[in-house]
């Protein structure tokens, strides 16, 4: 744990006063930071863990206190959204905490947008606190609305319990959004019934591509599935028309004529999205990953911790942001079917 004082928290050093946005050697200005509060999840995703895992020791992981000064460093140089994510980070014990802490940035204007991906699981008992904390929207995981099937993708999960988390989200202000991986063989065939669920709710979808993340039991030559054959397939029966909406995130949305509601699709790998990435994402442990497909990452928690002031961690984020690379190397091996980044998506955040 952290002994510094939460009053010190909040309080800039003259490095980081003086010190100007993040941008990165191609011109990319780094807006949008995704932080993992755990590595600790309650479902087991055939498409992002191994069913059993070994979680890192709690004394390894920034405490809550830690991260809010982690987070406000990067508010002070120009991130304007912050999204919290996990594992599920509804997970983690007094995460609440945080996001009341983190609002304050809100407050003050100096963040857009406060928000967070969740797997919904535990999202009944704190939609309310976080629509009260400023949360405007969220996503929330799931990849098929089949009981049986939930259950097979999710391992642990019972999708009673996320479908009541996000009527309570709903019925607490919050602007849904579903994301849905798609899965060749698994969901590919019921991702239309899913959209005109998910409009017909007043929530957006984004489908994702599986991205090649740690070892996870499974093969994703199997379980790859294009989402441009997917767009194809759509549009037999749906008039899809792009559109400009974007909510900072690599997904890039149409607008579906017979339902009204909005589509997204995230494409790590049929369309690389590099050229006009804004994000960086952090562990719970503090390292700083410059790009989500790549290995080179920067330790934040040494500088966090070495002093109370700023002047450290806002050099090592500096020189992190240096090194950011033009894209990432996401490919699918067909041959050595081996992931082409060791981490699972967990450890990283979503």
């Amino acid at each position: 744990m952290s002994d510094v004082p939460w009053d010190l928290i909040d309080r800039p050093s003259v490095a980081a006063a003086q010190a100007g946005p993040l941008v990165d050697t191609f011109g990319r200005a780094v807006t949008y930071l995704r932080v993992s509060v755990t590595d600790r999840c309650d479902f087991r995703c055939v498409y992002c863990m191994a069913e059993h895992m070994t979680f890192l020791p709690k004394q390894d992981l920034l405490s809550l206190e830690e991260l809010d000064r982690l987070c406000s460093a990067f508010v002070q140089r120009g991130v304007r959204k912050l999204r919290l994510t996990g594992g599920e980070p509804l997970v983690r014990r007094d995460v609440m905490t945080l996001f009341r802490s983190l609002s304050r940035h809100m407050e003050t204007g100096q963040l857009e947008e406060l928000t967070l991906t969740t797997n919904g699981s535990q999202l009944a008992r704190h939609a309310a606190d976080l629509a009260a904390c400023g949360v405007k929207r969220i996503n929330v995981s799931i990849d098929t609305l089949d009981v049986a099937k939930f259950r097979a993708i999710t391992r642990w999960g019972e999708l009673s319990k996320v479908l009541e988390g996000v009527k309570a989200a709903s019925a607490a202000g919050l602007k849904v959004k579903i994301n849905a991986v798609a899965l060749k063989d698994v969901n590919e065939h019921e991702i239309a019934s899913m959209m005109e669920w998910a409009h017909g709710e007043g929530h957006d979808l984004s489908l994702i591509e599986v991205m090649p993340l740690g070892e996870v039991g499974e093969e994703r030559v199997d379980q790859y599935l294009p989402l441009s054959d997917v767009r194809a397939r759509l549009q037999e029966r749906f008039t899809l028309t792009d559109i400009d909406y974007r909510t900072g995130g690599p997904a890039r949305y149409v607008e579906v004529k017979e339902t009204g509601g909005r589509l997204g699709f995230i494409t790590p790998m049929t369309h690389n999205f590099c050229e006009g990435c804004n994000r960086v994402r952090v562990t719970c442990t503090g390292t700083l990953y410059m790009c989500l497909g790549q290995d080179d990452a920067a330790d934040l928690r040494a500088p966090l911790r070495a002093s109370k002031d700023d002047g450290l961690l806002q050099r090592a984020i500096d020189e992190a942001i240096f090194r950011k690379p033009k894209g990432h190397d996401f490919v699918i091996d067909r041959r050595t079917r081996q992931p082409a980044v060791s981490r699972h998506m967990s450890t990283t955040g979503g």
